[in-house]
């Protein structure tokens, strides 16, 4: 089977090490990168948990650091969700620290996608800082990308303010850069995302059943996206399993654009449903998701881990 080739870029996070896990133990993907932004947390926390995910998961794949900052907003952070260290609630042991290239992201990224025989799809599940300097310093990579599957975005209201979901609030530039880059876009955002849940039964399922099933059950138990006993949120899961199994979701191809300007609203994606702005589709938005059928997914594919 060909594998489809991947660039993962992350800023971990427990619902990010969810789809991490899935992603690197599926038999579908080859992860060819990571890449870390700030976000969740700061730059070398988002870091340092990436490296420790993949001593854990006793993978060896390249990790390249990205931008510690957005483009131009202040930098804010998700630790009242994550904890202070984005990944509170379990033991790590100390990463594989050679597995840190010296080299910033964007460069990474450009050599990777300029070398592959195939077309790269681009998992961004963090803001898009580094999407967007990537798109901006090196445009010709455009050519060698299959498509950008991102989770971030709404078409309603958000989760870090009124309008405006965290990754795309978090660098809004950035995020405004990537939709109007031409590439083809996939956004699964808090649409599917609050739908995508994980409850405590499954919870208690998933802390017998492997290694890595247990590692998340101890995260979940700090987690507040969402609540434990009610229901949490798999947020970047969604793109993850856009990108392996599409049949799970309702989308509709329209126009998105980022708020930049209002005080009320900035890192708004609005999106336009009925068309009102007369713009060419450049996004396939993720409307819903089929639950019940999600979370089968979610654990069979947790289940393959160590």
């Amino acid at each position: 089977m060909n594998k489809k080739p991947i660039i993962i870029d992350t800023d971990p996070g427990i619902d990010d090490a969810v789809a991490l896990a899935i992603a690197l133990f599926s038999e579908e993907l080859d992860v060819r990168l990571i890449t870390t932004v700030n976000g969740n947390v700061s730059l070398e926390k988002v870091t340092y948990n990436m490296l420790r995910l993949l001593k854990f998961f006793d993978k060896e794949i390249p990790v390249a650091k990205g931008a510690s900052t957005p483009l131009i907003v202040d930098p804010v952070d998700a630790s009242d969700i994550h904890g202070e260290t984005g990944m509170d609630g379990y033991n790590f042991e100390e990463p594989d620290e050679s597995l840190l290239l010296d080299e910033h992201a964007v460069n990474a990224m450009y050599k990777e996608i300029m070398s592959s025989k195939e077309k790269i799809t681009l998992l961004p599940i963090g803001p898009l800082t580094n999407i967007a300097l990537l798109f901006k310093l090196y445009p010709e990579v455009k050519e060698n990308i299959a498509e950008i599957i991102l989770m971030g975005g709404s078409t309603g209201r958000g989760n870090a303010s009124v309008m405006a979901e965290f990754n795309i609030y978090a660098d809004p530039e950035a995020a405004k850069i990537v939709f109007s880059s031409g590439l083809p876009i996939v956004m699964a955002g808090l649409d599917v995302g609050m739908k995508a849940l994980v409850y405590p039964e499954d919870s208690e399922v998933l802390k017998g059943m492997n290694d890595t099933g247990n590692m998340i059950y101890h995260l979940f138990k700090k987690y507040r996206g969402g609540s434990f006993n009610s229901g949490l949120k798999m947020y970047d899961s969604c793109a993850v399993a856009y990108l392996l199994k599409p049949d799970l979701f309702t989308t509709v191809d329209t126009y998105v654009d980022v708020e930049l300007n209002g005080g009320l609203t900035k890192g708004a994606t609005i999106v336009d449903l009925k068309g009102y702005m007369k713009q060419e589709s450049n996004v396939k938005v993720c409307v819903d998701i089929n639950a019940p059928a999600f979370k089968k997914w979610l654990m069979e594919n947790l289940r393959k881990c160590k």
